[in-house]
Formats: structure tokens, sequence, C-alpha cells
């Protein structure tokens, strides 16, 4: 029996002989040629004002509560159906999570909400694009700014996806992308930082080169540098940039892929999923699809047990998703008490599919007759 895995990391070809250069360079500690070609080329394609390689996407989140000078008692919104990081990065500031719940369609946070959970502690609002669909950034924009808030995207799977024909990530003050190897964009682990607000520009570059004006130095711009500010070791090795160059040197023919996929699962489902399920993906107007994943939403815990485990029994990894943050071991006695029914709901009736660039049309058109045959 074949078996088909929920992911496999897609190699490009060139990711080895990148990597080769790298290590011959002699420069393989970071912020080197292929650091300076990733950070230009996310600068030039999608307006980020700076752009910054990160280790991983929580580290591009911690940089962002840094600069935001989030400190203890201070009060961040997000959803309460995202990954732990989100969360994390604010919490080792101190800070208290207010949790959203979700829309009762989609997963995204429910921006209707938001303003009624603003306090006079409540320091930044920190929007999710679940499965690279936009949140409603100009309703979240115009909250921020009418109460002096922050706006600190995490878009970890909205790479390449837009928001009324804005990049994802170039709308808040800041944003946090994911290179993990489950993402469109890969270097196994990795992350970016995208900052849009020139406040936050260069106090960027000192938390990242671990505290130092050590950039500005290698620039010629200061003569000697030194310990200026809070930081940490923020920048990937040269090895991870060289692998990441690979891969987005060939974003147009990966998108082009991965989209082609997410639009032959929702053809082959559309009409079966009325009638047997609660819904297929819900993409809004102002929203893109990037093809990050494609997910089905059960009508009961059950029924989504019952579609993974036929799937297993024919070689298909499909899985589900988050437990609902507010509800984790971790922070549910420091939770407000309020219950997130539409969060709770995606978190015990999501199920995703397998999607990644070598899964061929013959493997989705099987995955989709055994979902039907349910």
């Amino acid at each position: 029996m074949k078996m088909i895995p929920f992911n496999k990391p897609y190699l490009t070809g060139k990711e080895m002989h990148y990597i080769y250069q790298a290590v011959y360079s002699g420069k393989i500690s970071g912020n080197g040629i292929f650091t300076r070609k990733c950070q230009e080329f996310f600068e030039q394609k999608y307006g980020f004002r700076k752009a910054l390689l990160t280790t991983s996407c929580t580290d591009a989140l911690e940089m962002c509560a840094m600069l935001a000078g989030i400190k203890p008692g201070d009060e961040v919104i997000m959803p309460s159906y995202t990954f732990v990081s989100t969360a994390l990065a604010f919490v080792r500031a101190g800070a208290r999570i207010t949790f959203v719940d979700s829309h009762t369609d989609y997963p995204n946070l429910d921006e209707e909400e938001i303003e009624k959970y603003i306090t006079p502690r409540t320091k930044a609002i920190v929007p999710v694009h679940y499965a690279g669909i936009a949140c409603d950034m100009d309703r979240i924009m115009d909250v921020a700014y009418r109460h002096n808030l922050l706006v600190i995207e995490d878009a970890a799977q909205a790479i390449d996806s837009y928001y009324k024909g804005k990049p994802l990530g170039s709308i808040g003050h800041m944003a946090a992308f994911s290179f993990h190897e489950t993402k469109n964009i890969n270097s196994g682990e990795g992350g970016l930082l995208a900052i849009n607000d020139d406040r936050f520009i260069k106090r960027s570059e000192i938390i990242w080169e671990k505290g130092t004006n050590r950039a500005e130095f290698f620039r010629g711009e200061v003569n000697k540098y030194g310990w200026c500010d809070t930081g940490s070791s923020f920048l990937p090795s040269e090895i991870i940039a060289a692998y990441l160059w690979a891969q987005l040197e060939n974003i147009n023919e990966i998108q082009k892929k991965r989209i082609a996929l997410w639009e032959k699962y929702y053809n082959g489902l559309e009409g079966w999923a009325d009638g047997n399920i609660k819904s297929l993906p819900v993409i809004p107007k102002y929203a893109t699809n990037n093809g990050h994943l494609f997910y089905l939403v059960s009508r009961s815990t059950d029924q989504r047990e019952n579609l993974i485990n036929r799937l297993k029994e024919n070689g298909v990894h499909a899985v589900f998703h988050y437990l609902s943050l507010h509800n984790s071991q971790y922070y549910k006695n420091l939770h407000d008490g309020r219950e997130l029914p539409n969060a709770d709901f995606f978190s015990e009736n999501l199920v995703r599919l397998p999607l990644f660039f070598e899964l061929t049309e013959d493997d989705a058109d099987m995955i989709i007759s055994l979902i039907k045959g349910l």
C-alpha cells in the first residue's frame, strides 16, 4: 500500500549547492551573503520596511514582544485557536493574554469581538492568518489606531498571501513568518521578522545582534560596536539562509503547485460537503488563498475520528490541529473563564488533509474518493 504522509518538505535541487557555497565562503555564522539575499528578496517582493531572518517564527515573535516593550501586567489580545508560539512570546515577557473567539464559520479571530476586551493595560493585538487566509486587517488597524495599540501579525502560515492586494505581514506594525518544514517555503526551522514601522527598524537590528550595534559596525556606520540594549542570538546561520534562498528562487513554482492541489481538493469535495460535513475552508472576499493547508470541518468529533481512521486504513495521514489555548493545561487557570465555543468547535472538529509539492493529482483524487466514500 502506498503511504501518503501529511507533509513532505520539498527540495528544489539547489539547497545543497548553496549550502556548499556558504560553507566554502568562509562565512557561515550568519548575516552573510545568503542572509542578505533572502532579506532583500522579502523587502523588495512584499514591501517590508525591514526584514530580518530568525531561527524560528517563535523567535521572531519574541523580538516583536521586545520591540513592543511588553512588560509584566500588560495585556495582549489574540485568538485562542492558534499555535502556542503566538502566546508564548508575550507570556515570557510577563503579559496577560486576552483570548478572542473565532468566527463561527472559519478559524480566524472574530474582529468584531476585539474592541470589547480592550482595557487601559492593553498594548497589542496579534491577529493570526490561519491557513494563510487573511484576517480583516482594515477593521483591526482601525481599532488599533483609535486605541493607540500595536498590531503584530502572526503570519506563520501566510507567506505570499494577500489582503485586498496587500501582502500579509506588510500591514501591521510588525509581523512574524515561519519557515518550518511544514510551511510552503521552508528551511527546516527558520523564521522572519518583518518591520513596517520605521520606529522599530534600528532597535530591531540591535536586538537581533545580541543587543549590540554590530550590524552598523559591519556597514561602516560606527567605528566600534558594543552592548546597547537587550537582545539575543536570533539570526540563523548562513547554512539555513542558503537552504532558504534555494526555496525562495522557486517560490512561484511552489505556490502554483500548492494552490492547484488546494483547488483540486475544494472542487472535488464542494458538492459532497453540503449535507455531509459542516464546511470546507471559507475565504472572505478580501482574502486570497496561498495553498498552505486544506481542511475540513466535521459535524462532530466522532465524525472527524472516523474520517481520520478511514484515511489511515488506506495509507493516508490526515491530522487535526490545535487545542484552544484558553483550555490548555498551562493557561486554563490563567484565562478569565469566558467560554470560546467557536475556537473549541474547531479544536474538536477540524481535520487537515495532506498537501505538499510532491503530492500528485492521482493522490489527491484517491483522497477525495476515500472521503466521499464515508
